[in-house]
């Protein structure tokens, strides 16, 4: 039922309830430089990502400085649970992106909020079952994953919390993620400063009871972070409707909640390999602290510190990868396979731009920066070597994620995934170990692991692009 592009050109005439904000939003599809689009649509989208991370950290702050450290550690516990779970509702909202962005860039607004419908209600029924599996056997999993004793009854109470918030929070990251499928970041960004401003204004009401209200203590975290969410879906969902937005949540998106079950086909079948290789990204990394864990408490806190800065070093690449599989769906869906090449090359440029610049200015000041998180010399000193051996190889990290976004874009999902598996499990974990424990090298062998999967990543990945999926027949998935 896939068509080839070069045949659908009577298919992608704009049919006649299209509005007029999708056709006079589609700027990059035009004369418009793709450098100039992309970097429009690239700022915010780094600002919500360091926006995030800034978030979570003041309200680990927070929570540690005004609860102590079980308080802190409690919701920590829940974190690794927590992040599996939202990793494959990550992964479908990626699937959906695409879809969205190809229907977006054919200007078919039936299909378009068709695949609206099916992930809302399918993301919703998910997050109910999550929340009745997660309320019922909260502490059976995190006994399972070894949540100390002393805190468990605290982080399983509080875990049950947002468990009962996924089917809600479920449609908010679903949302957000339509809205940049249409090429807007800027509308999440604002109303992730709603939602960011608003949790920190009620963290001290809800934990505290201030002004008569209920004192929840560390549960009030959680319960801040919902009604944020909750608040900000809402505003987001009235603002969409007020402007005329082409996700707005009208009578023809609700008359499309009814699934469309080979809409959810094709989504799952998109959606779970990023799911899965976000999952097996995470247990990797549970591997190769246990390596790091062998060489002491030094070398586990700079390990952690390191991780703190390589976070905000990845932004431009993860943010880059999502521009291009967006700019690239789009370019697909309205028949502009000539836009590829400048997408891909654009995407490049800008992690080698901005990307090199981040990194070199971090070489420049790495002890200081280090200094902020670390006051242990020998600690200062473990966490120096791991960025001075790692640091340069996220532009190569960059440059793979911005070849695999351009495939994935196409609906070609399963070797990408097949390629990050291979390059962290067979190179990244295996180099580790063998070169902590059975060479000169010690602690220093296990940052080599990094640079390795990732140069042997970037290899796969082009190999495959270059020579298969180039010489496919680029097919639009929806119509």
């Amino acid at each position: 039922m896939e068509e080839t592009l070069k045949n659908t050109s009577s298919m992608l005439k704009s049919p006649p309830e299209i509005s007029k904000a999708v056709i006079n939003s589609q700027q990059h599809l035009g004369s418009q430089q793709v450098w100039r689009s992309m970097l429009v649509f690239l700022v915010p989208l780094i600002l919500s990502n360091a926006l995030q991370s800034v978030g979570q950290l003041a309200g680990s702050i927070v929570v540690g400085r005004w609860l102590g450290v079980e308080a802190l550690a409690a919701i920590s516990a829940f974190f690794p649970l927590f992040f599996l779970v939202v990793s494959f509702v990550i992964g479908i909202g990626a699937g959906s992106s695409i879809l969205i962005g190809q229907a977006y860039g054919a200007r078919n607004e039936e299909r378009m909020k068709a695949v609206v419908g099916t992930t809302l209600t399918f993301t919703f029924l998910l997050g109910l079952a999550l929340a009745v599996i997660g309320g019922i056997y909260t502490w059976d999993i995190l006994s399972l994953i070894g949540t100390p004793s002393n805190i468990i009854a605290v982080s399983v109470r509080y875990a049950r919390i947002l468990f009962w918030s996924m089917p809600f929070m479920f449609l908010y990251f679903a949302y957000t993620t339509f809205i940049r499928g249409t090429g807007d970041s800027k509308t999440p960004f604002y109303f992730l400063i709603v939602s960011t401003v608003l949790n920190l204004f009620l963290l001290p009401f809800l934990i505290f009871g201030w002004l008569g209200l209920p004192e929840f203590g560390i549960y009030g975290a959680a319960y801040a972070a919902v009604i944020s969410i909750v608040i900000t879906f809402v505003l987001m969902l009235l603002y969409l409707n007020k402007t005329r937005h082409p996700l707005q949540f009208d009578t023809s998106v609700r008359q499309r909640l009814r699934m469309d079950f080979g809409l959810l086909k094709l989504l799952l079948r998109l959606g779970i390999p990023s799911s899965v290789n976000m999952i097996l990204v995470s247990l990797s990394e549970i591997a190769v602290i246990s390596f790091v864990n062998g060489f002491g408490s030094d070398a586990t806190a700079a390990y952690g510190a390191v991780n703190q800065v390589a976070s905000y070093v990845q932004m431009p690449a993860v943010s880059l990868g999502m521009a291009v599989s967006i700019f690239a769906s789009q370019s697909i869906g309205a028949n502009r396979l000539d836009r590829l090449k400048d997408v891909i090359r654009t995407g490049v440029l800008l992690n080698y731009v901005i990307g090199g610049v981040l990194i070199l200015l971090i070489y420049l000041f790495s002890k200081n920066i280090l200094s902020w998180f670390i006051t242990s010399q020998n600690t200062l000193d473990i966490a120096h070597s791991l960025l001075m051996i790692t640091l340069w190889s996220y532009l190569i990290f960059g440059h793979a994620q911005i070849i695999t976004a351009t495939m994935r874009a196409s609906g070609t999902v399963l070797w990408p995934t097949v390629f990050s598996v291979i390059s962290i499990w067979f190179v990244e974990v295996p180099v580790a170990y063998w070169l902590s424990h059975f060479s000169s090298l010690g602690i220093q062998g296990i940052w080599i692991g990094y640079p390795a999967a990732f140069l042997v990543s970037l290899a796969l990945q082009y190999a495959y692009y270059r020579w298969s999926w180039k010489k496919k027949s680029i097919t639009r998935l929806i119509h």
